[in-house]
């Protein structure tokens, strides 16, 4: 259960912006962004030290990857292979059309219900694995474009009105002013992944920053921006909590 903020600029000079939130158990031991993968020297990426995937990547070429587990999924099976591989298998394309195409045709009762995220930028794509989920039986990839402008894709999908983390924090992000990369100004949207404030009925799980007592929350945080043509000699930005944001403060990644 983690949240994926995009805003999509296409021409704009910084045409992707995302913002995510990993919620996982907070014992599971993982590294920060880095090039974890020798056979991948182009990837950077956080590496699950259990599974040695990722939740979330970017490649030189500017593409940005990142996984999130579906409703009622958390956590690994033994007879399913790691969600986690699915960001890297996507950061071996050139671009998230490429990517998105040839990830539609997995296998989905691989591996547990999955949202994959895949962006570059000039397109955007949620790819969503079903395996029986909730009863429902369906098995079975389908491929979503994300729009323009800014979305949220939470365990539900994308701007999901299920989503109680959704229907109280996307209109936040949408009304809270832009990153600016050129000056360094993520003021607002770090706030809002630090936000711990949720519906009563939803409980701690709607929040942004989540926080628990039962070893459940929210243990890194993330805020890269993707350069277009008259800002790529800038290259990537990454900025990384290795912890709640809030309480851990946002460091460059080495790209």
């Amino acid at each position: 259960m983690c949240t994926f903020v995009i805003l999509r600029r296409p021409g704009h000079d910084w045409p992707l912006i995302v913002a995510a939130n990993r919620d996982e158990m907070v014992d599971r031991p993982a590294r920060p962004p880095d090039r974890h993968w020798a056979d991948r020297p182009e990837v950077t990426a956080g590496i699950d030290l259990l599974s040695f995937g990722t939740w979330l990547g970017v490649n030189d070429l500017g593409m940005v990857s990142g996984i999130l587990n579906r409703p009622g999924s958390l956590g690994p099976a033994q007879d399913r292979r790691s969600r986690g591989e699915l960001p890297l298998e996507a950061l071996d394309h050139e671009d998230a059309r490429t990517a998105a195409d040839a990830l539609a045709h997995l296998d989905p009762a691989a591996y547990r219900p999955f949202n994959l995220i895949v962006a570059d930028p000039e397109n955007a794509f949620l790819i969503i694995g079903r395996n029986g989920e909730n009863g429902t039986g369906d098995t079975d990839v389908v491929v979503e474009s994300i729009p323009e402008g800014l979305s949220m894709v939470t365990a539900w999908g994308l701007n999901a009105d299920r989503s109680a983390r959704g229907r109280r924090y996307l209109p936040e992000f949408r009304g809270a002013p832009h990153p600016d990369p050129d000056t360094g100004n993520w003021s607002e949207w770090r706030a809002l992944l630090a936000r711990r404030d949720f519906d009563d009925a939803a409980g701690p799980g709607g929040a942004m920053c989540v926080v628990t007592d039962t070893g459940f929350g929210t243990v890194s945080s993330s805020l890269i921006a993707i350069p277009g043509p008259k800002r790529r000699e800038n290259g990537v930005c990454w900025l990384f909590a290795a912890g709640r944001p809030g309480e851990v403060p946002f460091q460059p990644v080495r790209l």
